[in-house]
């Protein structure tokens, strides 16, 4: 198993990248091959001053960077020799087997959707988040952002997508699949939200149980939570400032901490045909540390493969 990580994406490049990868190896028995991706020399005297070993690393130089606020398309173009680019290249050619970057958001969307494609029959790829319920489980909500409008067939695809990461990542057997909605009844919503309640209805592939309220987000009324990426992406911004809230105000409670990102990593593209994770541009170590681990658990469980037989089936 080998994982790309760009060394170089986020605000806190390459040190944190560095001691991310320092906790990963000190937690996992049977550690992945890293491929490192970012400037070698920079990169190896972190690696030095860390006292890591180099057994499971290989040093990929990347004489160029991708600027958080530069135009994907362009620079993915134009930056044939970005950390970014040369992670997408290793792993379309079979190199890498997963790509990790917590650089510039657009960037990675782009080389997920072009390099490395859709799995056969998806019709768009989407983003989620994990959700800390408030009995200590966890649900995924989707999509939060690359999809900021949706036709009622992607929904329903994000759904079957959904409910395979949540059973295979997550160890929820059966997930209960729910859309997002202002009424819990049936004919509820805008046009999208009718139109898509007959699709999951009739879905054999789910366990559809209905519509969720947003009250209803944050309590254990359904495991995987389905939306167009406008209004996925505010809960998703509101869900994190309650930990930025929580923190200000020195509030210490375990379930406030659980919206703190790092300990989720990143978000995975789901639906593209090789694991590619998106992390947040203010990663550090926890974050690093826990996106190699999600890689790692999308390849162990075939999670990709898997969803594509639900999708084709």
């Amino acid at each position: 198993m080998r994982i790309g990580l760009d060394m170089m994406g986020g605000d806190f490049a390459p040190l944190e990248a560095v001691k991310g990868i320092q906790l990963y190896l000190a937690e996992q028995p049977s550690p992945a091959e890293l491929y490192l991706i970012g400037d070698q020399p920079q990169v190896e005297q972190l690696l030095a001053a860390h006292s890591i070993p180099l057994t499971n690393i290989k040093l990929v130089h990347a004489e160029e960077v991708i600027g958080m606020h530069e135009h994907p398309t362009k620079a993915l173009k134009e930056k044939q020799k970005s950390s970014i680019a040369i992670g997408f290249h290793l792993l379309a050619s079979g190199k890498t087997d997963a790509f990790i970057s917590a650089g510039n958001t657009g960037a990675m969307l782009v080389g997920a959707l072009f390099s490395i494609k859709a799995l056969e029959g998806v019709l768009r790829p989407t983003i989620s988040t994990i959700i800390p319920k408030e009995n200590g489980g966890t649900g995924i909500l989707l999509d939060v952002g690359i999809n900021a409008d949706c036709k009622p067939e992607q929904l329903n695809q994000f759904a079957v997508m959904g409910s395979v990461y949540a059973q295979l990542i997550l160890g929820i057997e059966n997930p209960r699949v729910a859309l997002i909605n202002v009424g819990e009844e049936e004919g509820k919503g805008n046009l999208l939200a009718q139109a898509t309640y007959p699709l999951l209805k009739q879905n054999k592939h789910i366990n559809f149980t209905g519509n969720v309220e947003g009250r209803d987000i944050f309590l254990d009324k359904a495991d995987v939570m389905v939306c167009e990426g406008f209004t996925g992406n505010i809960i998703l911004k509101l869900a994190e400032s309650l930990y930025e809230i929580a923190q200000r105000k020195k509030i210490q409670h375990e379930y406030f901490d659980r919206f703190n990102f790092e300990i989720y990593g990143g978000t995975p593209v789901l639906g593209v045909a090789k694991p590619v994770i998106i992390g947040h541009g203010i990663s550090h170590a926890t974050a690093f540390n826990n996106m190699i681990g999600v890689a790692q658990k999308m390849i162990d469980t075939n999670l990709l493969p898997k969803m594509k037989e639900e999708l084709e089936s």
